[in-house]
């Protein structure tokens, strides 16, 4: 499969390219996004895509959108790519890696739900014994499962930038508590029905992150990608032992491989070797399937 770096659709305004997806305006109520193979890791692009991880990305948030619309409404639209992309040849080239979405305004934080520690969760809570403002108990080893999901939100980070995380509070002082609370309740109803159901195909979701959009109405609604092998941590039960940092279904590999250079996180970034990248690449189907089949 050839890999897509950039969408390069001529028909349409490109409003923003991001790690991973480009966004084109089509109208003035419609968005189209286009995830693409781009890999970012320590908040770099990469220079070298993966093969049909754009088309999984996208397949697995069709797939969640679809499971959880129960819980709350998602910004996927109910216009067709043939009206979206008059172009014969640009629409072909993209239908897998495209979604038509509902022009929304997203909220300026991220809301990253936890269920297992791991990642900066695990050096907050080695420092202070704590995970953005939420005190955890004592003796809790590295990837162990938590007594409760915790919601840790975050900034959101230009292109190049890091996300920082914040404590509720602080969510609450930029978007308002009403909304703070309804955005925090529903991620951990989303995370709980979601982690429940890959836990029965095999799959741990240590952690996520979701984004959400209002209407104009003021409706919440769930945007951008949601419980994929990029916004997620999902380890394989069979591997799962406390007190290791378990392997993953997605870029950890890269990410691993990264650790080992004389690099210092900054762009750009190293090309990923061939192996590296069918490895990555094996992995993000292997969740895809995993999940769905």
């Amino acid at each position: 499969m050839e890999a897509m770096m950039h969408a390069d659709i001529k028909n349409l305004k490109l409003l923003h390219s991001g790690k991973v997806r480009d966004m084109y305006e089509i109208d003035d109520n419609h968005l189209l996004i286009v995830t693409t193979d781009r890999l970012s890791a320590f908040d770099v692009i990469l220079p070298t895509p993966i093969p049909g991880k754009g088309v999984v990305l996208n397949a697995v948030s069709d797939f969640w959108f679809k499971k959880l619309a129960h819980i709350v409404p998602n910004h996927a639209a109910t216009m067709t790519l043939e009206e979206a992309i008059p172009d014969a040849e640009e629409r072909e080239r993209v239908r897998s890696h495209a979604i038509i979405v509902k022009r929304l305004k997203p909220l300026p934080i991220e809301a990253i739900v936890r269920g297992y520690l791991i990642g900066s969760g695990w050096k907050e809570y080695q420092k202070q014994g704590s995970v953005c403002g939420i005190d955890l108990p004592d003796g809790l080893i590295l990837a162990d499962q938590l007594p409760e999901p915790i919601f840790t939100p975050s900034t959101k980070a230009a292109v190049g930038d890091h996300d920082e995380n914040i404590d509720f509070e602080s969510m609450c002082a930029i978007i308002g508590t009403d909304l703070a609370t309804q955005v925090r309740d529903v991620s951990l109803q989303l995370y709980r029905e979601a982690a429940a159901f890959a836990l029965e195909k095999g799959i741990i979701i240590a952690d996520t992150k979701f984004e959400f959009g209002l209407d104009h109405n003021g409706t919440l609604a769930l945007i951008d990608e949601v419980l994929t092998p990029d916004s997620s941590r999902f380890w394989p039960v069979s591997e799962y032992q406390p007190g290791i940092s378990p392997p993953s279904f997605d870029k950890q590999i890269v990410r691993d491989w990264l650790e080992t250079l004389d690099w210092d996180k900054s762009a750009p970034g190293p090309e990923i070797p061939d192996a590296i990248k069918n490895k990555t690449a094996e992995k993000y189907l292997e969740a895809l399937n995993t999940l769905t089949t």
